[in-house]
């Protein structure tokens, strides 16, 4: 949805206040009560004055002077007090607004189908829910009843202005109009989308800035420092013209702002010096003596309601990035709930990461037999794991239909899709739990028999018993106690406690050593025992034996056999195979000179 169709951000954000939306219009309505009744400790304050020099110089001849005082105190804490109750309320409703904006976005995020997760970052995801929702709380507790209390400050002071002297009143509601005027100026026209075009310049910056430290060992190994610099020098600069354009063309309307808001009391002393002249001079002075302390608190008003719409760019922006997030379509599943059989069809089956993209997967068409293993191999990019990740709808495809039991997977509910696919992915995601924890992540109603048993055919007990408190060993939210054959066998030891029927291996040994990845194949075999299996590998070594293997290149499917007619068909298996054996035996040789 773009930018221009959407609905204004306060609204947008309201929406999300459900029953507490009163309590918002409630805080406004008190902040605005709140403000008028500010501007009547000047009014008492004029008759103060009035009285003061009528009676001057025996001031103790003014007898209602306490009253007025008196009445100034309690309209000032009327004021303070309907604010402050008008806070309570904004309050209470931002918070449980931002709750629900968590909450929706949660919701919605946990409706998209699973490949959008692998697309976008966690910090990434937790800055578009968590921070936008908190940006919302400081325009809905504050910025909301500030702003009113600021339009009602002017539109109430109009007739105060003409209530003493009407000469005063109009020079101190030109300068009024003449700094809201060139505030509207400096704020549109080019200026009008800064704070998006802002927020996208520290974004790049940021990035870049992490690109840069990430790299910093690469960079000092290979002396590069200058050219690395490039790219975030770029980010900088960039901003930095941006941030300094901004500043140049606000520079006029702010000058003439700041001069309007700040100039009534140089305009009111000829009026006053004027009408002076022409007698009654102690009123005069009274008068100006009330505009004087009016007309500046008139001009702060003003000013908040500047700064305040910077706050109401910053929800603008925020429901933008939310947008980004609902935008997104929710998967939606079927209603069988079971599996017949578990064989896999791909039929005529294309797919593209994003639209006008070149296709990841063209025409692809296999069958995975029940209780099979396949392997798909190629190269880097040719769409192995695209082919993969649509199984168990990590996104869906465009084109063609893939089965499983003869059904479309669309036509299965999430449970029992979920329920019957097991994944060993070549960056396996461990949870800062015990490593009991993160095995029984897989079936939270196993027992500690089943979890040690899994742990037992998954070859990681030896690993695991010599940890400080054995399968009770707490470890890091990825893994950083273990190494990444230790990180697989905890991964494969959840599978094999899941005993799904299908499982899912995705580069699971691209990485280990040559001891752990003889772990780690032994524990496949328990793993892979009586289940259709769909493995991606690299080292060819380790698919031989798959009973069919798919070779891909550029998102097509080239050749299909096992290993032995592949070999035979003499086409791109072969000579994969050929560079493979090459690599394998490849040595470091001393050159002799």
């Amino acid at each position: 949805m773009s930018k221009s169709k959407r609905q204004p951000s306060w609204r947008v954000l309201l929406s999300y206040s459900k029953s507490f939306k009163k309590l918002t219009v409630i805080g406004c309505l008190l902040s605005g009560t709140a403000a008028a009744a500010g501007l009547l400790p000047y009014i008492f304050i004029y008759f103060v004055a009035r009285d003061v020099l009528a009676t001057y110089p025996v001031i103790l001849n003014a007898e209602e002077l306490a009253k007025w005082g008196w009445y100034a105190l309690y309209a000032a804490i009327l004021s303070i007090l309907l604010y402050f109750i008008a806070l309570m309320c904004t309050h209470i409703a931002a918070f449980r607004t931002a709750r629900n904006i968590r909450k929706a976005a949660m919701e919605h995020a946990l409706s998209l189908p699973m490949g959008y997760f692998s697309k976008n970052m966690t910090g990434r995801l937790r800055k578009l829910i968590d921070d936008n929702a908190g940006l919302t709380e400081d325009l809905l507790a504050h910025k909301f009843p500030d702003l009113t209390g600021a339009i009602v400050t002017p539109i109430v002071s109009i007739p105060v202005l003409f209530l003493f002297d009407p000469l005063m009143g109009a020079i101190c509601l030109f300068t009024m109009i003449a700094a809201i005027a060139s505030m509207a100026v400096m704020m549109s026209g080019k200026n009008a989308g800064f704070f998006h075009r802002y927020q996208r310049e520290i974004e790049r910056m940021s990035a870049a800035a992490v690109e840069y430290v990430r790299g910093i060992p690469v960079v000092k190994t290979f002396q590069q420092t200058i050219w690395s610099f490039k790219a975030f020098y770029k980010a900088i600069i960039s901003y930095s013209d941006l941030a300094e354009k901004y500043a140049i063309s606000c520079r006029t309307g702010e000058t003439v702002f700041l001069i309007c808001i700040n100039g009534a009391f140089f305009l009111l002393i000829p009026t006053a010096l004027l009408l002076s002249a022409k007698g009654n001079g102690w009123q005069v002075l009274t008068n100006f003596i009330f505009y004087s302390i009016f007309a500046p608190a008139c001009g702060a008003s003003i000013s908040r309601i500047m700064f305040a719409s910077e706050s109401v760019m910053k929800a603008d922006e925020a429901a933008f990035k939310l947008d980004e997030l609902f935008s997104q379509t929710p998967i939606s599943f079927g209603e069988t709930g079971s599996m017949e059989s578990h064989d896999i069809k791909f039929e005529d089956v294309a797919f593209s990461y994003f639209e006008n993209a070149p296709a990841a997967l063209n025409g692809i068409s296999f069958t995975i037999r029940q209780k099979t293993t396949t392997a798909l191999i190629g190269p880097s990019g040719g769409g192995k794991t695209t082919a993969a990740s649509l199984i168990p709808r990590f996104f869906d495809a465009q084109q063609g239909v893939i089965r499983i039991g003869g059904l479309d997977v669309r036509s299965y509910t999430e449970d029992c899709l979920m329920k019957n696919i097991a994944f060993v992915f070549q960056d396996p995601c461990l949870f800062k739990k015990s490593i009991y924890d993160n095995i029984r992540a897989s079936k939270p109603d196993a027992s500690r028999a089943e979890v040690f048993d899994a742990a037992r055919k998954a070859q990681a007990l030896d690993f695991i018993n010599a940890l400080p408190d054995g399968i009770d060993t707490i470890i890091g939210s990825k893994g950083t106690y273990l190494s990444g054959g230790q990180k697989q066998r905890i991964a494969i030891a959840r599978a094999i406690l899941k005993d799904a029927p299908i499982i899912i291996l995705d580069e699971a040994t691209a990485f280990t050593d040559p001891e752990n990845e003889y772990l780690i194949q032994k524990a496949f075999s328990n793993l892979m025992k009586g289940k259709t299996v769909l493995m991606i590998a690299h080292r060819l070594s380790s698919i031989t034996d798959a009973d069919n293997i798919i070779v891909f290149s550029e998102g097509r499917k080239i050749e299909e056999g096992t290993s032995s007619e592949l070999i035979m068909k003499n086409g791109a298996y072969k000579k994969m195979w050929q560079e493979y054996k090459t690599s394998a035996s490849w040595k470091i040789k001393k050159e002799v000179v």
